[in-house]
């Protein structure tokens, strides 16, 4: 599994991009097959306005980032309480980034690491603050600091990235790396803002890595590291003379080498020709009234005896003098650039600290020199060890969603709502439509569930469909009959049983002529699941039907079973539940380490009921020796790595795990509620496991967005299932 890198700025101004695109370098150089990904850009994204990193990114390496998506198409949608849904569409942008990365390879080599680069604050901090924690979590990535000494004291650089770390758990969190330090010793003027017109750096003391990390104690930490640190340098800051000229809106007397002069130095020509010849260094661009003429036969003449000048940019509302251009022909084809704004010095000299000096698009020469330069300070070789370190990977809740739903989506299911009367059905039914999900119908008189569509502000789209029962039921008569005839059903009971829409639904399944069934909106459990254990039945390789909830915490996904089915399962039952649990955890993409839930943890407690699980704990390591699982544990054991510490130090499951099986229903129903309802989370399911063919139940209290990801894992598990033999009926 790919790792992620999440690059995240300590705020607006520090250079991310530069130090994103250097990392790539780095990576690549250290033989790490790595791809990148900016989910989310400032601003509008369009052909003719691109996102400057993805961009740079494909002209300088042979990686495709996929587009990202606008901060401004976003906004509304997270401040509106739907950035679950833009996380959805952010790991979708992540999976584009591995996939196209396979594509450009003929080996199709899987990717190592991603390089995720983060929202930079700009006007919204607060928004930034919020999108990068959650895309971090998310992507479940390593976090990397990025920020900069530029304008700003030791003592405020070390308060600034202990504030950025707490938003990603703390600088003792294994979640956060540590920082990269840009613009190290850049040249700032009084108010602590880089200029590019200054012609040296300030007198203060330069800072080296050692002075950094003793006067920043966020660093004394053994797991936030300083990363890199890059110097400010001037061949990583010059803009092209075009560049600049653009900004200002210059109109070029003679355009010369515009287009590849760089600016290393800005001078406002305001003094006498004596002394402007003594400060005038290559690379500067000058700016002078137009009436300078003896400023603009001064440089002329430097460029002739070799003096290497960005350009000469006329100021003033008045057009040049011609014979000035007469004067500079020598100089002019030599390559000098020429430009006048129709503005006064003053005006010219106010605008130049407001000039943005990121890096154009188009410019793939300093480009490279920034990825070079970026790739040379850091420190590679810790990061390639560390990076190949083994950690327990979490699927996070917008991973999980985005991946059930792309496999629902590719599986093209038609799954049975029979509470098509239902308000919360309807919608949910709408959603798949819509979404792609799958097709669904809905049971129930049809001009009742359009009036209800339409009562709660629903279209139903044409992948929904609605069957009303009273016009087939009877179609199912003499099968039931067949089915059931062991257990000496009698017509009138066959037909008072298909007065029940479950009922029905459930031999629309026995007879494919749809792939699954959800219910339970405000119908029982025991309503939902009678009907598909006596017709659709248990799997020939499964001992019961049991059932998993998936319970989408803040951080990622956990396993719960069973809650919903079995009041006390003996030990060889909870032993069956376990294995088949970790089963559905692996098929779903959670990493499964099963904790087998009790009131003790370990040989601290006896008596019936903890015996019962020591019991079954060892049954499933039987069944399943490759299987992580270790128990009994208590709960706070099994999930909080610090409890675990002291009360299961040798486990390999304690802390970490990711499929809790509890002990009796009693208890496995109150957790799942408990944390449901407390910590306000979307728990998925209960999903049946053990049947020949999906049918899952819903809580009463189910929300829309329950149903909707309950009808994609039913279609996912029908997909899987086409290829298990239904057994015999019974004779």
């Amino acid at each position: 599994m790919s790792k992620v890198l999440f690059m995240a700025p300590t705020r607006s101004g520090v250079g991310l991009t530069s130090i994103c695109i250097g990392l790539v370098r780095a990576l690549d150089q250290q033989g790490i097959r790595v791809a990148f990904l900016k989910p989310v850009a400032n601003g509008k994204v369009s052909d003719k306005h691109p996102d400057r990193s993805s961009a740079i990114i494909r002209r300088t390496t042979h990686l495709n980032p996929p587009t990202p998506l606008a901060l401004d198409d976003i906004r509304d949608e997270v401040t509106e309480g739907d950035d679950e849904m833009v996380m959805e569409r952010v790991v979708g942008l992540y999976q584009k980034a591995l996939k196209d990365y396979q594509e450009s390879f003929t080996e199709k080599e899987a990717v190592e690491v991603v390089v995720v680069e983060g929202v930079s604050s700009g006007d919204d901090e607060s928004l930034a603050h919020f999108l990068n924690t959650q895309m971090a979590k998310t992507l479940d990535a390593e976090v990397v600091l990025v920020g900069s000494p530029a304008a700003r004291t030791l003592e405020q650089l070390n308060d600034e990235l202990k504030l950025t770390a707490s938003h990603y758990g703390g600088a003792e969190s294994d979640h956060v790396l540590g920082a990269i330090l840009n613009m190290v010793n850049a040249p700032t003027d009084r108010s602590g803002l880089i200029r590019i017109e200054l012609l040296r750096p300030t007198d203060k003391p330069e800072l080296d890595e050692d002075k950094i990390k003793k006067s920043c104690d966020v660093f004394s930490s053994d797991n936030f590291n300083l990363i890199g640190s890059i110097p400010w340098e001037i061949d990583m800051t010059a803009s092209r003379a075009d560049d600049v000229f653009g900004y200002l809106g210059a109109q070029y007397l003679h355009e010369g080498d515009a287009a590849t002069r760089r600016i290393k130095h800005v001078m406002i020509a305001g003094q006498t020709v004596q002394n402007f010849v003594h400060t005038v260094a290559p690379g500067t661009l000058i700016f002078t009234p137009h009436d300078r003429e003896d400023i603009v036969a001064a440089v002329a003449l430097g460029v002739l005896h070799g003096l290497d000048v960005a350009g000469i940019c006329l100021t003033g509302v008045e057009k040049p003098d011609p014979a000035i251009l007469g004067w500079c022909k020598p100089a002019i084809e030599k390559g000098l650039p020429v430009a006048c704004i129709d503005t006064d010095i003053y005006h010219a000299a106010t605008l130049l600290p407001r000039y943005s000096n990121k890096v154009a698009v188009d410019d793939v020469e300093r480009a490279e020199v920034i990825m070079s330069r970026v790739a040379h300070f850091l420190n590679k070789e810790w990061l390639a060890e560390r990076l190949r370190t083994e950690r327990s990977r979490m699927l996070t809740p917008a991973a999980f969603r985005y991946e059930i739903v792309r496999r629902a989506k590719e599986a093209e299911q038609t799954i049975v709502l029979p509470e098509g009367e239902e308000p919360r059905t309807i919608k949910a039914a709408a959603i798949c439509a819509e979404r792609g999900i799958a097709r669904s119908i809905l049971l129930g008189d049809e001009d009742k569930v359009r009036s209800l569509a339409e009562a709660n502000g629903v279209t139903l789209p044409d992948g929904v469909e609605i069957r009303d029962p009273k016009t087939f039921r009877d179609d199912y008569l003499e099968d039931l009959l067949e089915r059931r005839k062991h257990k000496g059903l009698t017509e009138e009971r066959a037909r008072q049983a298909l007065e029940d829409n479950v009922v029905v639904g459930t031999m629309m399944v026995v007879h494919d002529e749809v792939d699954g069934l959800v219910s339970g909106a405000i119908h029982t459990t025991a309503n939902t699941i009678r009907p598909a254990l006596q017709l659709i039945k248990t799997r020939p390789d499964a001992m019961l039907v049991s059932s998993v909830f998936f319970m989408c915490l803040p951080d990622q996904v956990i396993v719960y079973g069973d809650c919903a089915i079995n009041p006390d399962p003996t030990a060889e039952e909870l032993a069956d539940i376990a294995v088949r649990s970790a089963e559905s955890a692996k098929a779903f993409g959670i990493d499964p380490r099963v904790a087998m839930i009790s009131y003790s943890t370990g040989e601290s407690g006896q008596g019936v009921d903890v015996d019962k699980v020591r019991e079954a704990t060892r049954l499933a390591k039987e069944r399943a020796p490759d299987l992580p699982i270790d128990g009994p544990l208590q709960y706070d054991a099994a999930m909080i790595a610090s409890v675990a510490r002291s009360k299961a130090p040798d486990s390999k499951v304690a802390g970490k795990a990711t499929v809790c099986i509890f002990p009796d229903l009693n208890t496995g129903n109150t957790t799942y509620k408990a944390v449901q309802r407390s910590a306000n989370v979307i728990s998925i399911g209960p999903m049946l496991q053990g049947l020949n063919k999906p049918v899952n139940d819903l809580s009463r209290g189910a929300l829309v967005d329950d149903i909707v990801y309950t009808i994609a894992i039913t279609a996912v598990q029908a997909h899987s299932a086409r290829h298990v033999p239904e057994p015999e009926a019974e004779k």
